[in-house]
């Protein structure tokens, strides 16, 4: 068995337990996921924060207007009436003009939180000085968990143009 200590630079990002039999081109596979995958999950918690605060994104074609521009160009979130998260929604603008300002109530937003915390937590480069492993496993259970935690709060679903939605569906802008 080896233990392979995965860093960028001179930053520590996770620890790898495989075997001296290992391809290296199936071992750089293995360790692609893995690492791509922390990437991923730390994408999708800090657009769930943002989700938590402010609801959901707005279509491209609105991000960033003022209210009267969209009210004087006559453009409408047509979403904003089908993702309405549960237990209601209570208005928290957004200053950058990205989210729709329709934020979860505070009980579920804890929900979103909680979970973020909890995916930070399973993925954090800490868990090197702790001697502990990345795995598949844990990369495919977080993002299980990030899904499930939306889906609580938003069981109809998330707009297609919402970034979280693209980064589950594997449709993420990576430009």
């Amino acid at each position: 068995m080896v233990r392979l200590h995965v860093k960028h630079g001179e930053q520590s990002q996770f620890l790898y337990d495989t075997t001296v039999q290992v391809d290296v081109s199936v071992l750089v596979d293995e360790l692609l996921h893995l690492y791509n995958g922390r990437l991923k999950i730390e994408r999708i918690c800090s657009e769930m924060e943002y989700l938590a605060k402010h609801g959901t994104l707005l279509p491209y074609n609105m991000q960033g207007l003022t209210d009267e521009q969209i009210i004087e160009l006559k453009l409408k979130d047509e979403w904003a009436e089908r993702c309405i998260p549960s237990g209601g929604a209570t208005f928290c603008k957004d200053d950058i003009g990205r989210r729709n300002g329709q934020a979860p109530s505070t009980k579920m937003a804890e929900v979103l939180i909680k979970t973020i915390n909890e995916a930070k937590a399973n993925i954090n480069k800490k868990l090197v000085d702790a001697n502990s492993v990345m795995t598949k496993e844990i990369i495919k259970d977080t993002l299980n968990e990030l899904r499930g935690a939306v889906t609580i709060v938003y069981p109809m679903g998330l707009p297609p143009h919402d970034p979280i939605k693209m980064e589950f569906d594997g449709e993420e802008d990576l430009s």
